[in-house]
């Protein structure tokens, strides 16, 4: 068989099954949550409310049916770049204009983030505006939604298109080892990118205020002394004034490594369960999870990597997914879109062996923190959280194996003893 024609017909296979696993999954979700919605599970019935219990289903529900049609619309999206000719046309579309060149390149790679980003909109915002504002957890208002478009539009160009000219420079000059080069410098940028984020980044976004309760600090610290952590500081970040969300997380690498608690997150714990969470990530570190992810990644996109220096040669590789190459110029950038468009869909069958994984993972930190403070003030902690957050108690179980990276309320809860 002609290898276009083969690739043709796996990508449009895979899409389908992809497709149509994905809706399977959701309608599962959305039957099983509705079936549920009027009987709070008996390990919780002592502690979560039935109305707390309805409105979890009920926004676990107003989710699922919006991704049902993101999910369709994204597919719709993705046969039009492809097999339909989008961004063949695109690509032609610029090449008549400003020839074949770098600057071609570098225009197809904008225009078409600047296209799927305006595609995606209407559902980023749905999502904000009226699902989350229906159950009370946003609190983004226009004015900052268009402030933070406009800063994250300008620093994405301002650090991708250097890194884009440079990847494609090195695609075009560095001989067919290119791709080894570019794997190096890639992932040498996103290790900077982890130093640089907590410093010059994230308070573009966010204000982080140092932690000033003395007492909490106090705590805190001797926990983290205790597991042998050391952070360039704690700090409290307003997550309140996009969302009604809590969370806790550490961020950068190295000596900028950091601790920051939502200020939604420290107004409802108590320092106890503060102090479980924190423990939690610990636990993350101490198990050198961070450390296997960066390692896993650098694996994965060399892989990644290695396969686009093969597939960019190829012209079957263009004409399979619905782009004639350019005959008399590079296709360095049609190669990046058109991998970057196929890789989620001949891999979207492995996602539940990484769900596992950080399953898996996410059991270990449980068990770190419940040994290091307390199972029961994490279990508390962890319930409040679930309960805030509207986080479904009865997810279906198939659907978790599949997608959930945390495993779901009932098994966490059961193992650190808060439940049953």
């Amino acid at each position: 068989m002609d290898p276009s024609l083969a690739l043709t017909l796996a990508f449009a296979a895979f899409l389908v099954a992809g497709l149509a696993v994905k809706f399977w999954l959701a309608s599962r979700q959305v039957r099983h949550v509705a079936r549920h919605r009027d009987a709070v599970p008996a390990p919780f019935a002592g502690t979560v409310s039935l109305a707390a219990h309805r409105k979890a289903a009920d926004y676990t529900l107003a989710k699922s049916r919006v991704g049902l049609l993101e999910t369709a619309f994204d597919a719709a999206v993705l046969l039009g770049w492809t097999l339909l000719g989008g961004l063949d046309l695109l690509n032609r579309s610029l090449a008549e204009w400003l020839g074949t060149g770098m600057v071609q390149q570098l225009a197809l790679l904008a225009a078409f983030a600047v296209i799927s980003g305006l595609l995606e909109t209407p559902f980023s915002l749905y999502t904000t505006f009226v699902v989350e504002e229906r159950f009370g957890f946003n609190k983004l208002t226009w004015k900052l939604w268009f402030t933070d478009l406009a800063k994250s539009t300008l620093l994405g160009a301002a650090i991708g298109l250097p890194i884009a000219a440079l990847i494609l420079w090195l695609m075009g000059a560095a001989g067919p080892g290119w791709w080894l080069w570019a794997w190096g410098v890639w992932m040498g940028l996103n290790l900077l990118l982890l130093v640089v984020y907590p410093t010059f980044i994230a308070p573009l976004f966010n204000k982080f205020q140092p932690l000033e309760d003395e007492t909490l600090k106090a705590r805190v610290t001797a926990l983290m002394q205790r597991c042998g952590f050391a952070a360039k500081g704690l700090f409290v970040m307003d997550g309140s004034k996009r969302s009604a969300h809590a969370n806790a997380y550490f961020t950068g690498f190295g000596a900028a490594k950091r601790v920051v608690f939502y200020d939604t997150l420290l107004a409802k714990l108590s320092p106890g369960e503060v102090d479980a969470v924190l423990a939690h990530e610990l636990g993350h570190f101490k198990h050198k999870h961070i450390v296997k992810r960066v390692a896993a990644l650098f694996a994965l996109s060399l892989v990644g990597f290695a396969l686009l220096g093969w597939l960019a040669t190829r012209v079957w590789f263009y004409t399979g997914l619905g782009v004639r190459p350019n005959a008399a110029g590079a296709n360095d950038a049609l190669a990046l879109l058109l991998f970057l468009l196929a890789v989620p869909v001949f891999t979207y069958f492995v996602s539940p062996l990484m769900a596992q994984l950080s399953r898996k993972h996410e059991f270990e930190a449980d068990a770190f923190a419940a040994d290091q403070t307390s199972g029961r003030e994490l279990g508390s902690a962890l319930l409040k959280l679930y309960e805030d957050n509207a986080s479904t108690l009865t997810p279906d179980p198939v659907f978790v194996k599949f997608y959930y990276s945390h495993p779901p309320a009932s098994e966490r809860l059961a193992r650190l003893g808060a439940v049953g």
